[in-house]
């Protein structure tokens, strides 16, 4: 079921071949929490597998979220994202299968929620991760994409997803504050850019829990178009109770409904990014 229920959306997509290379980095990041982080992760991840892609899910918030979400409960999680910054843990003996064919995670625990502070003491601080992502022991897994999906706050561990990073996917809640928040986030790419990785960029800003029938959520997409023009991804991913329910079921919600409307913008949202990135 899997490899089939994206078809609809994503047949036709001109299908970039990196299987053999390296694969694309994107961090997934928003200093702010609660605005479709992690979701946009998961389904992202699991719209590109169902295509053939395959894809590892780099969970660096210490609530894993993102790991329950892939059906990995906390008592099945064995070495963690915190050994692999840590505790010199293999990147083989972190990644794990999940529910969603050619989808692999390397799951988060409590354990990082000191991983700040830790990391702090080390002269590699900010380089830890893109040397174990960009590193030979990675290549065995063949992969496509590397989805990092960052704690809601722009700290040591975000900046090391940055740093790993080709490009950041920003998921932009529609409301009062998103631009605010959004300038913040986009300074912390420029320090980054300017200092440690100068090939980083904006992979693109999706607008999320989008509710047409508010005027204050069609103002924010203006206001967004206006600021920053093709950055913004054309697909907008609704506010919709499936994609709400389905982190209580620890599936993605392309695997808990596939036909609901948030499900359906997930597969829109992995068609564009296909199709972005078959252009560059």
């Amino acid at each position: 079921m899997v490899a089939l229920f994206c078809k609809s959306e994503i047949s036709g997509v001109p299908i970039p071949a990196t299987s053999g290379d390296k694969p694309k980095i994107i961090a997934v990041a928003n200093q702010k929490g609660g605005v479709g982080k992690t979701t946009t992760a998961i389904n992202l991840g699991t719209a590109l597998a169902a295509v053939g892609k395959k894809v590892l899910l780099v969970d660096l918030d210490p609530q894993g979220n993102a790991s329950t979400g892939l059906g990995v409960d906390a008592d099945s999680r064995g070495l963690n994202t915190y050994d692999l910054l840590l505790a010199d843990a293999n990147i083989q003996d972190v990644v794990c299968e999940t529910l969603v064919p050619k989808l692999y995670l390397a799951p988060a625990t409590t354990d990082l929620s000191s991983a700040d502070v830790e990391l702090a003491d080390h002269e590699d601080r900010a380089t830890r991760l893109r040397n174990i992502l960009r590193g030979e022991d990675v290549g065995q897994f063949g992969l496509d994409y590397i989805f990092i999906d960052c704690p809601p706050s722009l700290n040591l561990l975000t900046v090391n997803a940055m740093v790993a990073a080709d490009s950041v996917l920003v998921p932009l809640q529609a409301e009062f504050f998103a631009l605010e928040g959004l300038s913040q986030l986009m300074l912390s790419v420029r320090e980054v850019r300017q200092s440690v990785n100068r090939n980083l960029r904006i992979e693109g800003v999706v607008l999320t829990m989008f509710d047409a029938r508010n005027n204050l959520s069609r103002q924010v997409e203006q206001d967004v178009r206006e600021n920053l023009g093709e950055l913004v991804y054309k697909t907008i991913i609704p506010r919709n109770v499936r994609l709400s329910e389905a982190p209580s079921f620890s599936m993605p919600a392309l695997l808990y409904d596939h036909t609901s409307k948030g499900s359906i913008a997930y597969q829109k949202l992995a068609a564009e990014l296909l199709r972005q990135n078959s252009r560059n």
